[in-house]
């Protein structure tokens, strides 16, 4: 396992004077339905992605806030009031100790055989049914399961890239969103700011090529914007437009952040969000409604 990395602490960040406010704590306006905050258009319609790189390799026990600040100050950057802070999970797994050295694995029977068809490492097939709640396919040489947090993605989650050439492989947070709450509340202290946090990671889609990325855990933000019972510029009244603003963010910030780009973070400014408590079950539909499974 990668040795715990020294605890290094950031200098403290003088306060600032509008202290834990947000662009979307502004008043309501419009006709928004009874009992919902309503957001604030923004002016200039402009949002503003910041990559923040980090070079150093991330060892369990590193603290992610501290990381983050202080490769934002090397870059002459700083967090300001309305920013949020989108972080690909696999710095935040390494820094939880999420790490699974593949030599501890024995597959299965099963796994051996269905992973020797598809010149597949039969270890992550084995630790990807142990970290499953269900399959959902197995086909062709992919394995789509629902993990324990509710996701349904191609093994589990479970990555082996961008870590130490195949020895470990790498689990998702085991609560993505305490996660994202815990760092939302150290960046609070550092800076004075509440800023919105989302963990991401990138998952396949049906019906579609090629990946993306998705919130996997949230703090400091709503991670859907209902306009239902607003009107459009027609004066139609909308009836079905949930949007999830956090999968959207979490997109954005992967345009810069990439896989390459030695960025596993991002800061995107200028987005008018709800501020308030959040978790990333709300973006989940529940099996019910659910008209593909």
């Amino acid at each position: 396992m990668p040795r715990k990395a020294p605890k290094k602490r950031a200098a403290k960040r003088p306060k600032n004077a509008a202290h834990g406010a947000s662009r979307g704590s502004a008043a309501p306006r419009g006709s928004a339905p009874a009992g919902r905050k309503t957001i604030p258009p923004s002016k200039s319609l402009e949002i503003r992605l910041i990559p923040i790189i980090i070079e150093d390799e991330i060892h369990p026990g590193a603290d992610i806030p501290d990381t983050l600040l202080e490769a934002l100050q090397h870059n002459g950057h700083q967090i300001q009031l309305g920013d949020i802070v989108v972080i690909k999970h696999k710095i935040i797994s390494k820094a939880e100790g999420q790490l699974i050295n593949l030599a501890t694995i024995t597959p299965s029977s099963e796994s051996v055989s269905w992973a020797k068809q598809y010149a597949l490492d039969p270890r992550v097939i084995e630790l990807a049914l142990r970290e499953s709640r269900s399959v959902i396919r197995r086909k062709n040489g992919v394995l789509i399961t629902e993990t324990r947090h509710g996701f349904l993605c191609a093994n589990s989650g479970i990555d082996v890239s961008n870590i130490d050439g195949g020895r470990h492989a790498l689990l998702l947070p085991e609560d993505p969103d305490r996660s994202a709450q815990r760092i939302h509340r150290e960046l609070k202290k550092q800076t004075g700011i509440a800023i919105p946090v989302i963990i991401t990671d990138s998952f396949g889609r049906p019906w579609r090529e090629g990946l993306t990325e998705f919130a996997i855990g949230i703090a400091g933000m709503k991670p859907l914007r209902d306009d239902r019972g607003r009107t459009d510029p027609h004066g139609y009244k909308l009836k079905a437009s949930v949007e999830a603003i956090a999968d959207e963010l979490a997109c954005a910030a992967g345009l810069v952040c990439g896989k390459l780009n030695r960025a596993p973070a991002c800061i995107v400014r200028g987005f008018p969000y709800q501020a308030g408590e959040a978790r990333i079950l709300d973006l989940l539909r529940p099996a019910s409604a659910d008209l593909f499974r």
